[in-house]
């Protein structure tokens, strides 16, 4: 009995939608490109590379513009004799400290099966390290520290990797850094030294607008789905809606193909609007699902209390107090010492500071005084998932939970 088989409905090649497609052109960048392209006019002379600076928020074309041109750079790169051009990648999520970009830099510079633990070295070895492998590379190198800024305070590489030549830890290799950041107050926590080198040249890339998301969808969509499958107002919908978000081109591009891959499970012949606003709703539920599961356990227990209270009775918004004498309970029947009022209150100010509760202010003047009142600020179904599937939890009933959530048609039974 055969399980899966081949099909082309709905999609003609839907990887042309994920991330690490990497288009023949890139739309909407001109100047930005031109920008940048005028800032590895150095590389091509053979002289030294400029260190180079890109900020903007997510999925505007930081990453994929940088790729691009490195790509042909050192296509082009090789039509010259005395020209060597090497270029190194890597993403620092989660490496939060110079130590471990250097250790991570050394692995990807040597040969399979030669790299060194990410532990046990002196910090002055690993860089020794660094050189003597970036020597032995030689030539001219672009290092792509992208998510520059989960490096943190601790930047040092950041100083001594532009000032490797004049301290005469390198002598044959030329490299230059290319740091690629979402976070704008990234260059106001750098060292004044690190800014100075790192910020030699910075290009800025803006949201996209609905127009430009618009037609960097129209491209992708002519290769990613079979001919005549999308109705008219699917394209302009996914644009606008991205763009009214963060005028981000990934944010489009996963709307278009969430709303394509439910077209496709569900057996429909063509992909509509009414697919691009469920594809849209599973989309931010699942945003929701995943930034609540990187809470912390009291957070998850603040988080179950005010649930709780919403599915079982309590009318919303409820009182710091009345949150506290459930919190108690929840936390105690989990094996957890209940945190005192004021830690509790920092845990509430998190949560609405993550858009993950609601604060509402509320002042009775002298017989009441002001004092806040709290709710839910997303959608119940993703809370109830979330919380579902964390073992702190384990000892509660989320099963009962979900269960008075579906009887009063506060979410979904399926």
């Amino acid at each position: 009995m055969t399980v899966f088989e081949r099909t082309h409905a709905i999609f003609d090649d839907e990887d042309v939608l994920r991330d690490d497609y990497q288009p023949e052109r890139i739309e909407e960048r001109d100047e930005e490109l031109e920008e940048y392209k005028a800032y590895f006019q150095p590389v091509i002379n053979g002289k030294q590379p400029r260190n180079i600076f890109l900020y903007g928020k997510t999925g505007v074309g930081k990453t994929v513009a940088t790729k691009y041109l490195l790509s042909h750079l050192e296509r082009d790169a090789e039509r010259y004799d005395d020209l060597d051009v090497t270029t190194v990648y890597l993403n620092c999520e989660h490496l939060t400290s110079s130590y471990r970009v250097a250790v991570n830099l050394v692995n990807e510079l040597r040969e399979e099966g030669e790299e060194i633990s990410t532990t046990g070295y002196p910090r002055d070895a690993v860089y020794d390290m660094l050189w003597a492998e970036l020597e032995n590379v030689g030539g001219t190198i672009l290092v792509v520290l992208d998510e520059i800024d989960y490096i943190g305070d601790d930047d040092s590489l950041l100083y001594q990797i532009p000032r490797a030549r004049s301290n005469e830890n390198l002598h044959e290799a030329k490299v230059g850094i290319i740091g690629i950041s979402n976070d704008f107050k990234f260059r106001e926590q750098l060292d004044p030294r690190v800014e100075d080198t790192l910020c030699e040249r910075e290009i800025h890339f803006p949201p996209y607008d609905g127009n430009e998301l618009r037609n960097i969808l129209e491209k992708r969509s002519a290769l990613a789905f079979e001919d005549g499958v999308l109705s008219g107002d699917v394209v302009p919908l996914c644009s606008a809606l991205a763009a009214q978000d963060r005028g981000s081109a990934r944010q489009a591009l996963d709307l278009l193909f969430e709303a394509g891959d439910l077209a496709r499970r569900n057996g429909d012949e063509s992909v509509t609007e009414h697919h691009v606003r469920n594809a849209r709703a599973r989309l931010e539920k699942r945003q929701i699902e995943e930034s609540m599961k990187d809470l912390t356990s009291h957070d998850h227990l603040t988080l179950y209390t005010i649930t709780a209270l919403t599915v079982f009775g309590e009318e919303m918004p409820v009182r710091r107090q009345t949150i506290y004498d459930r919190y108690e309970d929840v936390a105690t029947s989990t094996d957890h010492d209940p945190l005192a009022m004021r830690s509790l209150h920092a845990h509430l100010s998190d949560l609405v500071m993550l858009g993950i509760l609601e604060r509402h202010e509320r002042n009775e003047g002298r017989s009441g005084g002001a004092y806040y009142e709290y709710e839910l600020g997303v959608d119940l179904d993703a809370v109830v998932t979330t919380l579902d599937g964390l073992a702190i939890t384990g000892n509660l009933d989320t099963d009962r939970l979900r269960g008075a959530a579906v009887r009063q048609g506060l979410i979904d039974s399926s």
